[in-house]
């Protein structure tokens, strides 16, 4: 898929984004925001999935470690074709499929309950021994939030991933300098992330979490690597595309009002009719 396309798709999945957080009146919007491009690069171009066989064995594997960043995560989903793009505007309602986190038990396309944070890149670890285990060639994809690297329990799960040679399993950090107290060297500072994973030997790479042509570099090489699991550090900004949210903290878990869903939709889709000009 050319690139200009998955710009178009990427801005859709953030005008996803805006959409559900605004109706449920809460959610996340910041980080899934600033993962909307490798929401949509992952869904679209890189991985191994079929929308009408959710549960195809051969299928690659994606958990969402910081899983609050659901509504990213259901926009792709939903632009993919798992389920209708409308039912966003039932997310977080009580009793309907879409919740605040993602449930494998309910929504097509997902692998991995999570939300914990800190756990998803656990079990993808466990994803990925399994399919060396079982001799099986799919490959396993988590994506974390630097905020949430801070837990204890990634390192573990890096360490025996590192031990365990895992080249078929692909871990990504959404660095967008921010969690839900202010920035994240201020809070517990992660830095350097790239070195820590290579000290748990790991392929590193850094890119442009917003640049597809260097997402596609970095997931082409991933595949090449190894014995080796491979750790993409994604720079990104948080609540990237909405001028109001960009670079706030405060926007890690505060839905938009009427007014400012009003701006966020009407930024994004002059948004959408530039990418159009192209």
């Amino acid at each position: 898929m050319q690139f200009l396309e998955l710009m178009k798709i990427a801005n859709e999945v953030r005008k996803g984004i805006i959409v559900g957080t605004y109706h449920a009146k809460s959610g996340h919007p910041g980080g899934s925001l600033s993962a909307a491009d490798i929401f949509t690069y992952l869904f679209f171009e890189e991985l191994n999935i079929d929308p009408a066989d959710p549960q195809k064995a051969d299928r690659d594997r994606f958990v969402l470690s910081k899983g609050h960043t659901a509504p990213g995560y259901y926009a792709a989903l939903a632009l993919r074709g798992f389920f209708p793009i409308k039912d966003m505007e039932k997310l977080r309602h009580v009793g309907f499929y879409l919740q605040g986190h993602p449930d494998m038990k309910s929504v097509p396309g997902v692998d991995m309950s999570s939300g914990s944070l800190g756990q998803g890149i656990s079990a993808a670890v466990g994803m990925a021994i399994s399919a060396k285990i079982s001799n099986e060639d799919y490959r396993v994809y988590t994506l974390l939030g630097d905020g949430e690297i801070q837990e204890g329990q990634v390192w573990e799960a890096a360490m025996l991933a590192g031990h365990r040679k895992l080249d078929n399993l692909v871990v990504i950090v959404d660095n967008n300098g921010l969690q839900i107290d202010g920035k994240i060297e201020d809070v517990n500072s992660p830095y350097p992330i790239d070195k820590k994973f290579e000290a748990f030997n790991f392929h590193v790479i850094n890119i442009d979490g917003h640049n597809f042509e260097e997402m596609e570099a970095a997931f082409k090489e991933a595949r090449q690597t190894k014995g080796q699991p491979t750790a993409i550090i994604a720079k990104t900004v948080k609540g990237k595309s909405v001028s109001f949210m960009e670079n706030l903290a405060s926007w890690h878990g505060v839905a938009p009002n009427a007014q400012q869903y009003e701006m966020a939709m009407a930024e994004l889709e002059k948004a959408g009719e530039a990418l159009c000009q192209m």
